[in-house]
């Protein structure tokens, strides 16, 4: 299962419900997208090594940015940014996923609903 931004933000405010879908997931991931998004929203070096430590504790695999991915990404800015706002950052999320044929959690189902090939699984905290 690859999980949205979204999720472990939810995880960060307290929100139980996303912890135990994080906690019952048989492979966790998170698409490099999203470990920079995660990143760049830390205040300080100390919630940054809290993101980095929570990650390795709960054995996430980070996936990287690979030429398939970033090729499929750009296919889907092209073909939904206009039609149905998709930013470049939830179209690399999106292409990690369906590249990886792996499910995503997200609970921004909107932002990705215009990618049939994706495989969503709806959060609702």
């Amino acid at each position: 299962m690859i999980f949205d931004t979204d999720i472990l933000i939810w995880v960060q405010r307290g929100n139980s419900k996303a912890a135990g879908k994080i906690e019952n997931a048989g492979v966790r991931c998170l698409s490099i997208q999203s470990y920079m998004e995660l990143l760049q929203g830390a205040n300080n070096k100390k919630q940054q090594q809290y993101i980095k430590d929570f990650l390795a504790d709960f054995d996430f695999r980070v996936l990287p940015l690979t030429d398939n991915i970033g090729h499929r990404a750009a296919v889907y800015v092209e073909e939904y940014s206009l039609s149905s706002g998709l930013r470049a950052g939830d179209a690399i999320i999106a292409a990690t996923a369906v590249e990886n044929n792996m499910p995503m959690m997200t609970s921004n189902i909107k932002h990705f609903q215009p990618v049939r090939e994706l495989k969503l699984r709806r959060f609702k905290p």
